[in-house]
């Protein structure tokens, strides 16, 4: 029990001083417009669509790869409804959320599915960006870094099992 205590006070120094980044109106506004734009993975599967629209030749592939983020994170609320973890109430939050409940992060599952899923496909901008609405969500003082790590590797993982599906079910070795 020593290490999950051990964890739960990590997480609570971690967003603790994360959050406190939050106190720069700069990192504020940043935490609060990423957070937004990661909303229900609205700005993944904008961007997947986009890829669809703009690359005629991978519009499949752009599509699939928009539908696995979007199951990753449909998959990632039913673990919360589970887990049922409540969010850090020990930090004042930048933002409102949408739900009470904090594991996994939804917004770190979509945006790391987004990540393998078109990264894989060339968009080289979606990997870091990505990483800033994890971070975001610390900053934002609505998550602890166990939520936002569960959360990227559920999306992570779910992306790499699709991996295949995504490039039309063909291996690209």
């Amino acid at each position: 029990m020593d290490d999950l205590d051990d964890l739960h006070d990590m997480d609570h120094l971690i967003v603790s001083a994360l959050r406190a980044c939050g106190t720069d109106p700069r990192v504020a506004g940043a935490a609060r417009a990423l957070s937004w734009a990661g909303e229900h993975a609205a700005l993944w599967l904008a961007a997947g669509l986009a890829g669809a629209a703009l690359d005629g030749g991978r519009r499949g592939a752009w599509l699939r790869g928009t539908a696995l983020t979007a199951g990753a994170h449909l998959v990632s609320m039913g673990v919360k409804r589970v887990v049922r973890r409540p969010r850090p109430a020990h930090v004042e939050p930048l933002v409102r959320t949408v739900g009470r409940h904090s594991f996994p992060s939804s917004h770190a599952t979509s945006a790391a599915a987004a990540a393998v899923a078109f990264g894989a496909l060339g968009a080289r901008a979606v990997p870091p960006l990505a990483a800033a609405v994890c971070v975001s969500r610390l900053v934002a003082g609505v998550h602890y870094p166990s939520d936002v790590a569960a959360g990227a590797a559920l999306g992570a993982l779910t992306a790499r099992l699709g991996a295949r599906w995504v490039k039309g079910g063909t291996r690209h070795d």
